[in-house]
């Protein structure tokens, strides 16, 4: 017998479930999926698309099952002909103002509409005709476009953009049929304060959102004899990359993922994580560094460009507290165009880097002309994201699943499990800490469950630790929401912090904008940024190398060219600045 338990029926058949469930979510309990388009756990429960209406005895009308409770003896019926037809003539409704390009739309496959569509046979599209409006597309912002002729007004990427992430940009503009989404007074999206973290895209169940595409770009460098094409992969791509060719969300796929890169005629292939390494060395030298001096406390963690532009928008007191550590996308590329230019006695402007972020932030990243190692070059050359990635592999013809593992090229591929772990929120603090550890103390960290309390996803966490006497505070946070919420109580003093990690996606790079887009109907149930975060846990522990200041490549690297961690030479080539910049 369940325990606050109500007794329903759904499509003739008894069920218990817990009391205050919607109907969406007893059906689901009981294996019965039923369809929503708006709807987002959490976030965007409004009943608006009615999609997901059933019939419930007694009712004077359809529910909207999203949003409506059970309660005790109620009998509900999911797939009655009227149910069927309701949702068949909303279907047609939406596509009477949507954009019909779905053979060459970037969602194609996987488009939320597009799939409802197929399963409730709607095969007059054009069923109702009237006006339409024609939206220009908005491609005002670095990282991505809005193409509101695909918009069904969901308001998904709004929830996403307010609740996830407190930065609401972005909303429903006029009334009635011109309703749109927009931000203020018809600003594009590069022109207001947009932290550039692509969760409004992830959020979109079609092609109206997306991040811009520059897959052509990498193509042309790949192709032209001059440049010496060079890729880094980030270490959330190996746990996302799979779900784009069938694998089960929280698959590592590190050695066909290197395999299709190689493939696809990369000049050098190497691992994101490696750079992590190299953050770690300059970032816990400079934790120390202020830790001693007790200046500028907390340090705040610089890896996440989205944390980083919503700072400099939102929190720009807070501008003296960030590491200046560039990111490990940007200290690799700036590794790359110097150590390994002169090592390998090429041009620093015949090198063309490449990342592959699971972070659309990173594309805004590459094109900031504050970061530049070498005058007048870019760090990062290209940016793209999985799902760009996989698009290229697709269009290569490579069979993901059927090529055999590679490795990581040398002197940028071998990397620690401390590396591996940044892409889960709490990952960048606990590879600080492992590295911290054992600066401080002295001593061999043998137990890494010592710093287990900044893992899991939850949006803040904290901790104390005792180094060699030291109190060490440190909080972590996820999705600037949380974010905010952190910020707001070390500025009135309610907390006190040595060490800030901040990551712009909730759960981290994990369930970064640049990811693999989840279907509601997946994400509603699963819990993907912990799916996601396992799967690196366990890459951590299976490696035989798991603190950064271990690892040999950077050891090297220091020892050739920078010198020590936090050298004059260091700083000037992998550490940056930042700037306040306008709010609206």
């Amino acid at each position: 017998m369940m325990e606050n338990a109500v007794n329903i029926k759904i499509n003739g058949f008894d069920y218990q479930v817990p009391a205050g469930s919607t109907i969406l979510e007893a059906a689901h309990m009981v294996g019965i999926e039923i369809p929503t388009l708006c709807y987002l756990k959490e976030i965007n429960a409004i009943g608006a698309c009615r999609i997901c209406v059933v019939e419930v005895k007694g009712a004077r009308s359809l529910v909207a099952a999203c949003v409506f409770p059970v309660n005790e003896g109620m009998e509900i019926f999911t797939n009655t002909p009227k149910v069927i037809q309701a949702r068949k003539t909303t279907l047609e409704l939406i596509l009477s103002t949507h954009k019909k390009e779905c053979l060459s739309c970037v969602r194609s496959g996987n488009c939320e509409l597009q799939k409802l569509c197929k399963d409730y046979g709607i095969e007059d599209e054009n069923a109702f005709k009237g006006g339409f409006i024609n939206y220009p597309i908005d491609a005002s912002a670095t990282h991505m476009y809005r193409d509101n002729e695909k918009c069904i007004l969901c308001r998904r990427c709004v929830a996403a953009c307010e609740k996830l992430q407190s930065v609401s940009v972005i909303g429903a503009n006029a009334r009635g049929f011109d309703t749109h989404i927009g931000s203020a007074f018809e600003y594009g999206l590069g022109d207001v304060a947009c932290v550039s973290c692509g969760q409004c895209i992830t959020a979109c169940p079609t092609g109206a959102l997306s991040e811009r595409d520059d897959t052509q770009k990498v193509s042309d460098a790949i192709n032209d004899p001059a440049k010496h094409v060079v890729v880094q992969t980030a270490p959330a791509v190996r746990v996302g990359l799979g779900e784009e060719f069938g694998y089960e969300m929280g698959t590592i796929v590190t050695g066909k993922m290197v395999a299709a890169l190689k493939m696809l005629g990369f000049d050098g292939v190497f691992d994101t994580n490696f750079a992590a390494d190299l953050t770690i060395m300059e970032e816990a030298t400079e934790f120390l560094g202020r830790l001693n001096k007790g200046e500028n406390l907390p340090l705040i963690t610089s890896c996440s460009p989205g944390w980083i532009k919503f700072c400099e928008h939102y929190y720009p007191e807070f501008i003296p507290n960030l590491s200046s550590c560039k990111s490990p996308q940007g200290m690799f590329g700036s590794v790359a165009k110097t150590f390994y230019a002169e090592k390998m006695g090429i041009d620093p402007k015949d090198i063309f880097v490449v990342s592959v972020m699971p972070c659309t932030a990173k594309k805004f990243e590459a094109e900031r002309t504050d970061h530049s190692a070498v005058e007048g070059l870019a760090d990062i050359d290209a940016s793209i994201t999985v799902r760009e990635l996989a698009r290229m592999i697709r269009k290569a013809g490579i069979n993901f699943r059927a090529i055999p593992d590679a490795e990581f090229d040398a002197p940028f591929g071998l990397a620690s499990g401390a590396g591996t772990i940044f892409g889960a929120t709490g990952g960048v603090m606990e590879a600080a800490l492992r590295t911290a550890y054992e600066v401080v103390t002295g001593n061999e960290l043998e137990d890494f469950a010592t710093f287990s309390a900044v893992r899991g996803v939850e949006g803040v966490k904290e901790a104390t630790y005792n180094l060699n006497g030291t109190e060490v505070k440190v909080a972590v946070a996820s999705g600037l929401a949380n974010a905010k919420k952190v910020l707001d109580m070390v500025k009135s003093g309610e907390k006190k912090y040595d060490f800030i990690e901040i990551m712009a996606c909730p759960g981290g790079c994990v369930n970064g904008g640049g990811q693999p887009i989840v279907p509601a109907s997946v994400a509603n149930f699963t819990d993907v940024k912990a799916a996601r975060a396992a799967g690196l846990y366990k890459d951590d522990e299976n490696l035989p190398l798991r603190k950064s200041h271990k690892n040999p490549d950077v050891k090297a690297v220091y020892d050739e060219f920078f010198g020590e961690p936090g050298s004059h030479k260091a700083h000037e080539i992998l550490h940056t600045g930042y700037i306040e910049r306008k709010k609206y």
